[in-house]
């Protein structure tokens, strides 16, 4: 059984702070499941089990890690003034965008499509304005969210003893769907993806495309147990140790899809 609980007692994240230690220090101090919290738990055992599994919002990694901009700081390019006339936004906030962008795939209906210099593809390149202090600053992704994710992973096994699984994500939308959902851009301790091409289904047929996204759907799960206005940004996932490494892994690099085989670009 698969159960996710949202962890109470993370403070507000600053620059500088040391991430890990909140995080340990908030499953040392978690109790049984709060009532009425969206989770299902059959083993409340609280605090960090072996093969349980952290799943990180980016935001407080990147606050953390200082990855903030003052749009006050900023000085908008000629490129940027155009794009925001065209798509009635802040020229620097489309100057951030833009610095944090390899493509642009798409500017219309008041969003840039973009590729990252991470490789991923997403709105506005993943910078966002909400859940941030302050009414100027923007938050970015973390530079490197396979780095952060093996970091806060040593740092958590330093403190307890126990090197978890841990996922960094973020929202992004879907290409022919409404909503957004929660995936991952950072993986450490976690096999990312589960290969059944070349298995068989019930019925002795061969599977040839069926291919897992296990990090995603772990990420998207511990969504659901989280209010988006709650401040509860790392979620405890238990019931997927058969997906938690001794190593460290691939990262989340390994579920983007190469360019060469990208059908929809």
């Amino acid at each position: 059984m698969l159960s996710a609980l949202a962890l109470a007692g993370l403070p507000e994240v600053t620059p500088g702070d040391d991430l890990g230690r909140l995080i340990a220090a908030a499953l040392e101090a978690q109790g049984p499941a709060a009532a009425g919290q969206q989770t299902a738990i059959r083993d409340e055992r609280p605090g960090l089990q072996e093969g349980d599994v952290l799943v990180i919002v980016h935001k407080v990694v990147s606050k953390a890690e200082g990855r903030i901009r003052r749009l006050s700081d900023i000085s908008p390019s000629e490129r940027a003034h155009h794009l925001a006339d065209h798509l009635n936004k802040d020229a620097r906030h489309v100057q951030v965008v833009l610095d944090e962008t390899r493509e642009v795939l798409r500017a219309d209906h008041g969003v840039l499509i973009c590729v990252t210099h991470h490789g991923y593809v997403c709105a506005n390149a993943g910078v966002d304005a909400s859940n941030v202090p302050g009414e100027d600053a923007v938050v970015l992704l973390p530079e490197d969210p396979d780095a952060s994710a093996r970091a806060l992973r040593k740092r958590i096994s330093e403190l307890s003893g126990i090197a978890p699984g841990v996922l960094i994500t973020d929202s992004f939308g879907r290409a022919w769907r409404n909503g957004q959902c929660d995936v991952t851009i950072g993986c450490a301790g976690i096999a990312p993806l589960e290969d059944w091409r070349g298995r068989h289904d019930s019925t002795g047929r061969e599977l040839k495309a069926t291919w897992i996204a296990v990090a995603d759907e772990i990420a998207a799960m511990a969504d659901l147990a989280r209010r988006k206005d709650g401040s509860r940004p790392v979620t405890q996932v238990r019931g997927a140790a058969r997906h938690v490494t001794a190593h460290d892994g691939p990262g989340a690099r390994a579920l983007i899809r190469p360019e060469a085989e990208d059908l929809f670009r």
